[in-house]
């Protein structure tokens, strides 16, 4: 894993995909990385295998599309460390409370 990366850094480009409505902590809340002072809900950075990241996504494009788009942003970050994403729902019309 790259050591320059922050979990900050794979949230923000996430979130940055238009596709993206937020990101999700999983199940439990198992998908999140823990900094001083914060916590970043829907990245998870092990230290070795793969990274995680957990989102909810607008369903205006075909899914496989969009997750490859979602790698490719974070493949510029991480190099070659796999990645992992868990799609946790999908938003069909426009999201309620504009989130």
């Amino acid at each position: 894993m790259p050591e320059q990366v922050s979990a900050g850094e794979l949230a923000d480009r996430v979130l940055a995909h238009p596709s993206v409505v937020r990101l999700h902590g999983g199940q439990f809340g198992e998908i999140a990385s823990y900094l001083p002072g914060r916590k970043v809900v829907g990245v998870r950075l092990p230290e070795s295998g793969a990274a995680e990241i957990g989102v909810v996504l607008r369903l205006d494009r075909p899914l496989p599309e969009v997750l490859g788009e979602i790698r490719g942003a974070l493949a510029e970050a991480l190099g070659d460390v796999p990645v992992d994403i868990t799609v946790a729902d999908v938003i069909t019309g426009e999201p309620r409370g504009g989130a």
